[in-house]
């Protein structure tokens, strides 16, 4: 009963070193009463497999890994080729650490003086120490990982790691049909100098994973410096080109009152009426102005607006006086930019229905700024947040709108995402 319990213990602290270590690789998919079922599992089937398959080692490190393999793709977010390769590094960690138990306990049946209850003490304290440095271990691994994105990591980039996991069970494996009993003192240490390698190969893997996720993670940077400089860019010469015909339509009009009052004084009623006329009809021929009474809002909605339309988007918009906005103008140029940027994008995608309604008011003590629009393909989620689209090369969609996020929150304010029917709708709000 007390072997049992023992075993029990120890087979729990590796449940707990299971959970941790998989939870600092993906976020957690359930929690609650689903968690502690999943944890309950997974301890039973640790239980079966460890008991039921003693003897059969290479079947019992394929039921393991299968164990965790499923426990983790079930537990946290993440890709099963991922899951794999995770649980299998996981498995070779554990086993080597085991070995290394294996090989103290084995030391210690060497020791004549040893009474056959101190020999037993001593074996469940081996292996309690193992789990122990094992926990600690992935306590370490959980801190370099613990606030990276294993996402930036492709699946055929986690294949590569499978050497060292498979390396580890196959050396394992070997040197214990080999060497079924320590025989002497030197061979202990020989096969401890060894397990410790492997242990220590088996770590080395997780630092090889952090410089490659830091190395995407400065990519993916670089890649959300271009879309941000682009946008401002755009919007900017946007702004730019509206105050140029601004500032063109202003030296027109100076000259068309210019006219109107020379005939006036010249009393050319008829030619005045005509060239009346003539004035009303090239300002028909112009698009109509979106106007809020700010200057920036104009430049970029008006541009946005010319864009969809000549790409036969229909822009259906409601606005009102912005001129006391109090956001900044940067931050305008990068909310506005990415929001209708995406909405054309994606309009761009249908063939049938093509059409953006968006919103931009001032409401009592709220400013809402609201976007609807048509799109035809698979918007990705990842913890209530849009990661990426499955039409964009370098996910602008997804870090647009998490560079959006980051405004929103400046200002204290809240937004809701959704997708139905072919249509995406953002909607935010920012108290005043």
């Amino acid at each position: 009963m007390i072997d049992l319990m023992q075993n029990v213990l120890l087979i729990f602290i590796e449940v707990m070193c299971c959970k941790s270590f998989f939870e600092t690789f993906g976020a957690i998919r359930y929690k609650g009463w689903i968690n502690f079922i999943q944890i309950l599992l997974l301890l039973s089937s640790m239980c079966f497999y460890s008991y039921g398959f003693s003897e059969y080692f290479v079947l019992r490190q394929i039921i393991a890994i299968s164990v965790f393999s499923v426990f983790m793709f079930w537990h946290v977010r993440i890709s099963l080729k991922k899951s794999l390769v995770l649980a299998m590094l996981f498995d070779a960690l554990l086993l080597a650490m085991d070995y290394l138990a294996y090989l103290i306990i084995g030391m210690l049946s060497l020791d004549s003086n040893l009474s056959e209850q101190q020999y037993g003490i001593g074996a469940v304290l081996a292996y309690l120490l193992v789990k122990v440095i094992l926990f600690f271990l992935i306590l370490v691994i959980r801190k370099q990982f613990g606030k990276k994105s294993m996402e930036m990591m492709l699946d055929t980039e986690w294949l590569r790691f499978l050497f060292f996991p498979v390396f580890t069970i196959a050396a394992i494996s070997a040197m214990l049909s080999v060497f079924k009993y320590v025989q002497t003192v030197e061979q202990a240490n020989l096969l401890a100098v060894i397990a410790f390698g492997m242990v220590g190969m088996n770590i080395v893997v997780f630092y090889l994973i952090n410089d490659i996720v830091e190395r995407e993670m400065k990519m993916h940077e670089n890649k959300v410096f271009q879309i941000q400089a682009k946008n401002q860019l755009e919007m900017y010469r946007s702004i730019s080109e509206n105050f140029d015909n601004q500032k063109r339509k202003t030296h027109e009009y100076k000259n068309q009152i210019s006219c109107i009052e020379s005939l006036l004084d010249k009393k050319q009623y008829s030619k005045l009426e005509e060239y009346v006329k003539k004035i009303y009809g090239s300002l028909n021929n112009e698009p109509d102005a979106i106007n809020t009474n700010n200057v920036i809002v104009n430049a970029i909605l008006n541009t946005k607006y010319l864009e969809a339309e000549a790409k036969g988007i229909v822009f259906v918009f409601r606005v009102n006086d912005l001129s006391e906005l109090k956001i900044e103008d940067e931050d305008v140029v990068t909310t506005l930019a990415n929001l209708l940027n995406n909405a054309i994008e994606a309009c761009e995608t249908c063939e049938d229905k093509k059409a953006i309604k968006f919103k931009f008011v001032k409401e009592d003590d709220m400013i809402i700024i609201a976007v609807k629009n048509s799109f035809n393909y698979d918007v990705v989620y990842e913890n209530g947040e849009i990661k990426s689209t499955k039409t964009s090369s370098v996910d602008e969609h997804g870090v647009g709108i998490k560079n959006v996020l980051k405004i929103i929150e400046k200002y204290g304010g809240a937004y809701v995402i959704e997708d139905k029917n072919k249509e995406f709708f953002f909607s935010i709000i920012i108290p005043t």
